[in-house]
């Protein structure tokens, strides 16, 4: 059976794209996986990720990314929820494929796991796609070996994409999430240098609720 898995990196941290990954796997493939000991890139490290990301593309049928860029994450979350956004990423993804899995895994940021597999059904539906099984549940990336996989390749690619900012920009941005001291110091630092009123780069998703809750707190200090 041709499963596929599809995992993303770079959800909740306020800076650089998301990355969605998926990759399509048969049954020789998997216990090729299984003997690399591949496991959710949040579970490994860096190095490992790095080390396993050629030898799962090598043994994968078929495997795509996406990158979401700030830009248009922004621009998307003006109309749409980001759970939306990446539903439809992800149904691109699975309409991108040439070989046809039986069963897709996803890892749901839904906490009512079908609501968002239903958002891919539909998008799926309109697009004239024969709907194969689709599980979707929270932690996926954990449970089913094909979605760790896909972990990793969308990890491994939104790293790079981090190493490029930090040798373009010279970052020093912490985990980049909203909550960490060190982003939100980076963060002030950039409005404070900026050019252009205090507006951020565009690597800065400026949609996300601290970055709105900053530009509230400049206003009510005038």
């Amino acid at each position: 059976m041709k499963i596929c898995g599809i995992d993303e990196a770079g959800r909740g941290p306020v800076i650089g794209p998301i990355v969605i990954a998926c990759a399509v796997f048969d049954s020789k493939g998997r216990e090729k996986l299984k003997k690399l000991k591949v496991k959710d890139s949040k579970r490994i490290s860096s190095k490992r990720r790095v080390e396993l990301e050629e030898k799962i593309k090598s043994i994968a049928l078929e495997w795509n990314l996406v990158k979401i860029y700030p830009k248009e994450i922004d621009r998307l979350r003006k109309k749409l929820s980001l759970n939306l956004v990446e539903a439809i990423y992800i149904s691109e993804l699975i309409l991108s494929l040439n070989s046809k899995p039986e069963k897709i895994i996803l890892d749901s940021p839904d906490a009512i796991e079908d609501n968002f597999k239903n958002k891919i059904v539909g998008y799926l539906l309109a697009h004239g796609y024969e709907i194969p099984k689709i599980i979707s549940e929270n932690k996926a990336d954990d449970r089913y070996i094909e979605v760790s996989a896909a972990s990793i390749l969308a990890k491994v690619e939104r790293d790079r994409e981090i190493d490029i900012l930090k040798e373009k920009y010279g970052l020093c941005c912490g985990s980049g999430y909203p909550s960490d001291e060190v982003t939100r110091k980076f963060l002030n630092e950039l409005k404070l240098k900026s050019k252009n009123n205090g507006e951020l780069p565009e690597f800065v998703r400026k949609s996300w609720n601290t970055m709105k809750r900053n530009r509230q707190r400049k206003l009510l200090e005038y």
